[in-house]
């Protein structure tokens, strides 16, 4: 039976839509990072080298590589870590995308190693031009104590999710530890209309 995040781990990836208090652990992940407005080429060609490579390691036992521990699953959603460059946090008004700074990754299964990686990116460079795989970090990260919850909604409409989440912080004596914050992208934003995409937001917390 394929293992599904979005039935086995719904906590994680599917909250409702109100601010909440989780505890995220340990997971590994493929990352890539990049700066400037995720409108233009790189985000998009950095996203899909994440994929591409997540679904050549799903897809190993078709060409007849079955890693250790291996079993059948749904490759796991793109997530984002977002900030904005040094000097660059102010009061505008309006964001300028073009200082936004981030690290986009996708989690991997447990048996899922540097040496799999390798094996996996030398078929994936045959296949296809692959220019950012060789920037691909494999990295283990811990959100840690966090505020999350689930927006409806075109990206540029999160400002209100996020007033919720902070009311809800001050509500419950946490403090945001980072001016950064987490997106995990449940909606395929090119077969979803704008106004019914599924973003999880996550502020990063402490008491």
């Amino acid at each position: 039976m394929k293992y599904d995040w979005k039935k086995q781990e719904k906590g994680i990836y599917l909250p409702k839509g109100q601010p909440e208090l989780i505890f995220i652990e340990k997971f590994q992940y493929l990352t890539l990072e990049g700066s400037g407005n995720p409108n233009e080429s790189l985000f998009s060609e950095l996203a899909g080298t994440l994929f591409s490579l997540s679904y050549t390691l799903k897809m190993l036992p078709k060409r007849g590589i079955t890693p250790d521990g291996y079993f059948d699953y749904a490759v796991y959603p793109l997530e984002g870590i977002w900030d904005l460059a040094k000097g660059s946090h102010s009061n505008e008004t309006k964001l300028d995308k073009s200082k936004l700074v981030y690290k986009i990754m996708i989690r991997q299964p447990e048996f899922v190693n540097e040496q799999v990686i390798k094996t996996a990116a030398e078929i994936l460079k045959k296949k296809k031009t692959a220019e950012h795989v060789e920037k691909v970090k494999f990295e283990e990260i811990e959100d840690g104590q966090a505020v999350q919850m689930m927006h409806t909604g075109s990206y540029d409409s999160e400002t209100a999710s996020f007033e919720k989440m902070k009311d809800f912080c001050l509500e419950n004596g946490l403090k945001i530890r980072s001016k950064a914050h987490k997106e995990i992208y449940i909606s395929n934003p090119e077969r979803t209309a704008q106004e019914k995409l599924k973003t999880v937001l996550r502020y990063f917390v402490e008491k």
